[in-house]
């Protein structure tokens, strides 16, 4: 039996090789990422979430605060150990500016009392288990985040970037559900902030990235932020290139006559009189050359506003309600301008409409209003 018992030189030489192991995946872990890019990814994301939580503030009429994130580089098959319960996990796809897909992982907790919040209650009892009705009102707030952090994006890295649609679904890593979406890349970087919503939410938004899309992102912006030649310099540059030579003069004091001359030298502008064009009658109008533009003629029978609640709650049958009364002429726009109005008449099973009445100035501006 005692043979089967490590001696204390073999236990001291496994204790080493563990802690070589781990200062050897931290050193990987410096290597996929060093401070800097780390650095530069938590300002992105304090940017670009910074108003994100704008945006959600102002959907669920409640305070949204998220800090400053922290940048981790995990590996995939530790995903179990950080997402142990399930989650609820929004895919979105950059569509211009970037390619790369961003994974956002919440509570499914957290994401109950926000689809509560956007459905209009106060978000104190959400359904424990998450219905069609309120994934798809966590994926409108979703949507409207990342529209705001895509704008933020567009900003910082001057560049257009557009996003898809988000795609929602409830990830439970263990039972290996809801796990599509999840990069296969072996090392992924996990930028985790901190969301508090009211009193009501103290927790995680964590955002799934791969380490190429993250790299990428801060190579554009280390790019732009060393760049200093801007148009505005250029500009400056050509301006001074252009400019008639200096007269150099030898350095000494200047004297009171020599100060005269050079003041009686300075004199007003002067510029020639307009002089109005007369066109000859022969010349062709300018509007014959705008005849052939095609333009977007759209006939609107009427509007309303809805809430969320009320949009989530509409199914095959339902019936909405218009501004207009039955009978009352139907509007004419041009490239959502109002024009005319009109009534409906069918013509050979289609659709169309009579023109009744030209809008007036007065009706157009307060239709823009």
């Amino acid at each position: 039996m005692s043979d089967e018992m490590l001696s204390q030189d073999e236990i001291n030489k496994l204790l080493q090789r563990v802690a070589e192991e781990e200062g050897n995946g931290e050193e990987e872990s410096e290597a996929l990422l060093d401070s800097i890019e780390k650095d530069a990814l938590g300002e992105i994301g304090n940017i670009s979430f910074g108003s994100a939580a704008t945006a959600l503030s102002t959907l669920l009429n409640q305070k949204v605060e998220i800090t400053t994130p922290e940048i981790s580089v995990i590996d995939s098959s530790e995903l179990n150990e950080e997402f142990p319960v399930p989650h609820v996990a929004v895919n979105v796809d950059y569509t211009v500016g970037f390619e790369g897909t961003n994974l956002l992982v919440i509570n499914s907790t957290d994401a109950a009392i926000i689809a509560d919040l956007m459905m209009g209650n106060d978000g104190t009892s959400p359904e424990v288990i998450l219905s069609e009705m309120y994934l798809s009102a966590m994926q409108e707030a979703m949507n409207q985040m990342m529209g705001s952090a895509s704008t933020s994006m567009s900003t910082i890295f001057n560049k257009k970037v557009d996003i898809s649609p988000p795609g929602i679904e409830v990830m439970d890593v263990g039972n290996q559900e809801g796990t599509t979406h999840i990069p296969k890349d072996k090392k992924l970087v996990k930028i985790a902030f901190n969301m508090k919503i009211g009193t009501l939410i103290d927790s995680y938004l964590m955002q799934i990235v791969t380490i190429p899309f993250a790299k990428k992102m801060v190579e554009e912006l280390m790019g732009t932020s060393e760049d200093e030649t801007t148009p505005e310099s250029h500009m400056e540059e050509e301006a001074a290139s252009s400019a008639p030579p200096v007269e150099e003069k030898s350095a000494g004091p200047v004297s009171e006559p020599e100060r005269n001359t050079v003041s009686n030298r300075v004199e007003n502008a002067a510029f020639s009189p307009f002089e109005e064009i007369e066109r000859d009658a022969s010349e062709p109008k300018n509007l014959d050359m705008l005849l052939d533009i095609p333009l977007e003629v759209t006939v609107e029978l009427g509007r309303t506003k809805k809430s969320i609640k009320d949009i989530l709650h509409f199914s095959q049958g339902s019936i909405i309600e218009l501004d207009k009364l039955a009978g009352e002429p139907v509007d004419i726009l041009v490239n959502q301008k109002l024009v005319a109005r009109g009534e409906v008449v069918v013509i050979d099973e289609n659709f169309g409409v009579r023109v009744t009445d030209i809008a007036s100035r007065e009706d157009r501006i307060r239709h823009i209003q």
